[in-house]
């Protein structure tokens, strides 16, 4: 599979335009843009999804990825690329459709 590497701080949205930021950040020896790459093990959480069904909120509150088979592990994590499988899902785990990656040109670099 092929893709881009997504770093802790790569601008990812929820379906619904909530943004989705890494809540957990780990410190990395490979960088980019001097933030971490972003793994498997990063967990991420959606704010601002103004998503409603039937005229009850049911905003997106977390992203959940599927690591890629690329053999590729920082820290023994598999890395996360913008083509990544990943969920969003609301409070309550129902799906909500997959995020939305902006593409970026990264510097990667490695301590």
């Amino acid at each position: 599979m092929s893709g881009n590497l997504l770093g802790a701080g790569a601008v990812i949205s929820c379906p619904h335009g909530g943004r989705a930021t890494a809540a957990n950040t780990a410190a990395s020896a490979v960088l980019m843009d001097g933030m971490s790459v972003a793994t498997a093990a990063h967990g991420y959480v959606v704010t601002g999804c103004p998503h409603t069904v039937g005229g009850v909120p049911a905003p997106c509150v977390s992203v959940r990825w599927t690591a890629d088979g690329t053999g590729v592990t920082v820290g023994g994590a598999s890395v996360l690329l913008d083509t990544s499988a990943a969920q969003c899902f609301t409070a309550a785990f129902v799906p909500q459709g997959p995020p939305v990656v902006q593409a970026a040109q990264r510097k990667v670099t490695v301590r």
